[in-house]
C-alpha cells in the first residue's frame, strides 16, 4: 500500500525522501513469494521470508534483495535422494505439488536420486484446485508396484492426498515427506495415521523461544478477546463476550506450541531487519541512534548480506551468496506412542554446517516403518543396508552427540 499510495514522481525526477518501507517480511509459500520479489526487486525493497524454500529464489539475477531465513530445497531434495539411498530403496514412485516448491524441489531431486541409482517408476504432479489429476495421481498409486512415495508436497497439497488415500484405504505406504506438511498436526488425526502411519521426512528443528508460549495464552488472547478479562454475568459480558464462549475454553491451550517450527525463523527475519536497520542508523547501547539520517531500502539490502549475530536460543544468523540460511533439519517419523497418542518423534538430523562426516545421522532402530513394522521392508537388501546404516549413524552420533543434545532434537 505504501508503494501505490507514495509521492508520484516526473521523468527525470529523484526520489531522496526518506522510503516509507525499509523491509518486508513474507510470503510464505514460495510462488507468492517469487511474485512479490519480482515486484519489489525495482524498488530494491528487501523481502525477508522464513517459509519460501523453493531453489528458484537463489537466482541473484531476478532476485537480489531476496532473504530468508530457511533454507533451499536444493539441500531438501538432495538428502531425500540420500536418505532414500540410505536406507536401500531403488525402486520409488514420487509426487509433487504443481507449483514452484513442488516442481522445483521434485526436479532437484529426481536428477539426484538418477545420479545415485535410484530407480523412479512414475512421477505424478497435481495442484490443489485440480480434483481430476488428484485422482489421477491416487490410481497410478494405487496400480504401482512401488510402495515408496516421495511427496515433494505443500500442505494443502498433502491434506487433499491424505483423504483420498484414506478413502481408497490404500495402506502399506512408506511416505518419505517434506518440511512443507511432515509436521503439520492437522495432518496427523487417527483416520489418517492408518495410511501415513510410519512416514518419514525432514522437518525444521523445534526450537524453543523464549517468551513464545506466554505470549500465546496470554498477550494474543487478552489482545484478540479482550471480553475474557470481564468477570461475572454482566449485561456487557452477555453482549459481546458470548459469542466467544467456545473458543476462550482453549485459552490456556498451548500444546501447539512446540510444534510452531518457524516461529524461530519469523524471529530471526525481524531480528535480522533490526540488526540492519541499527547498523545504518549508527545505533549505540548507551546513546542510541543518529537523528536525521535518510535510510533507502538498497542500503538495507547492502545491510542484511553482512549481518551476523547470535539469537537467545543459540543460533547463528547470516546469509549466504544467495540469500540463505544453512540448512539444518531433523528427521521425524510419524509414530504412535504407548498411550496412543499420535506424535512426530526425532529420529535424526542433517545439518549442512557440521563437516561432511558428521551432517547426516539417522537413528534406524527409533524408526516405526509403515503398518508399524520394526524393520525395514522396502527392499529386499533392506536388513543389510539397515545394519550398516546403524552402525555408521551410531559412530556419528557418538561424535556429535553434544551438539545433538545442545538443540534438544528430542520427540515431542
Amino acid at each position: 500500500m505504501g508503494l501505490m499510495n507514495g509521492p508520484e514522481f516526473g521523468a527525470g525526477e529523484t526520489c531522496n525522501v526518506q522510503s516509507s518501507i525499509h523491509a518486508i517480511i513474507g510470503e510464505t509459500e514460495s510462488s507468492a513469494t517469487v511474485i512479490l520479489s519480482r515486484t519489489t526487486g525495482p524498488f530494491k525493497i528487501p523481502v525477508i521470508s522464513h517459509t519460501a524454500s523453493c531453489e528458484c529464489l537463489s537466482n541473484r539475477k531476478d532476485h537480489p534483495s531476496f532473504f530468508r531465513t530457511i533454507s533451499s530445497d536444493y539441500h531438501q531434495s538432495r538428502a531425500l535422494a540420500y536418505i532414500v539411498k540410505h536406507l536401500g530403496w531403488s525402486w520409488v514412485g514420487t509426487v509433487n505439488s504443481d507449483n514452484d516448491y513442488g516442481n522445483y524441489g521434485m526436479a532437484i531431486f529426481l536428477n539426484t536420486a538418477q545420479k545415485e541409482g535410484i530407480c523412479v517408476e512414475y512421477s505424478e504432479k497435481f495442484y490443489r484446485t485440480e480434483p481430476e489429476k488428484l485422482k489421477k495421481v491416487v490410481e497410478t498409486i494405487k496400480k504401482g508396484t512401488t510402495k515408496v512415495i516421495v511427496a515433494f508436497v505443500s500442505f494443502i497439497e498433502m491434506g487433499l492426498l491424505i483423504d483420498q488415500l484414506s478413502i481408497q484405504n490404500m495402506t502399506g505406504l512408506q511416505i518419505i515427506g517434506v518440511e512443507g506438511w511432515i509436521t503439520s498436526k492437522s495432518l496427523i488425526t487417527p483416520k489418517s495415521f492408518q495410511v501415513m502411519g510410519g512416514s518419514l521426512g525432514f522437518a525444521l528443528r523445534k526450537i524453543n523461544v523464549e517468551g513464545f508460549s506466554d505470549y500465546v495464552v496470554k498477550a494474543f488472547w487478552d489482545t484478540a478477546f479482550p471480553c475474557s478479562q470481564i468477570k461475572g454475568e454482566s449485561s456487557q459480558y452477555v453482549i459481546n463476550c458470548s459469542r466467544y464462549q467456545d473458543l476462550l475454553g482453549l485459552k490456556n491451550y498451548n500444546e501447539d506450541v512446540p510444534e510452531q517450527r518457524y516461529s524461530s525463523h519469523v524471529y530471526k527475519a525481524v531480528y535480522a531487519v533490526a540488526y540492519s536497520l541499527h547498523s545504518l542508523l549508527k545505533c549505540k547501547e548507551q546513546e542510541g541512534c543518529e537523528k536525521g539520517l535518510t535510510i533507502q531500502p538498497q542500503e538495507v539490502v547492502e545491510a542484511l548480506k553482512k549481518v551476523n549475530f547470535t539469537v537467545k536460543f543459540g543460533d547463528r544468523v547470516w546469509f549466504d551468496s544467495t540469500g540463505a540460511a544453512v540448512a539444518q533439519y531433523e528427521v521425524v517419523n510419524w509414530q504412535q506412542d504407548s498411550d496412543g497418542s499420535l506424535l512426530f518423534k526425532s529420529v535424526g538430523y542433517y545439518d549442512a554446517s557440521l563437516p561432511p562426516e558428521q551432517r547426516f545421522v539417522l537413528n534406524t532402530k527409533s524408526i516405526i516403518w509403515a503398518k508399524g513394522q520394526l524393520e525395514n521392508e522396502g527392499h529386499p537388501h533392506s536388513k543389510s543396508q539397515q545394519l550398516r546404516a546403524e552402525f555408521s549413524a551410531a559412530l556419528l552420533i557418538d561424535s556429535v552427540f553434544p551438539l545433538f543434545t545442545y538443540f534438544h532434537w528430542s520427540a515431542q
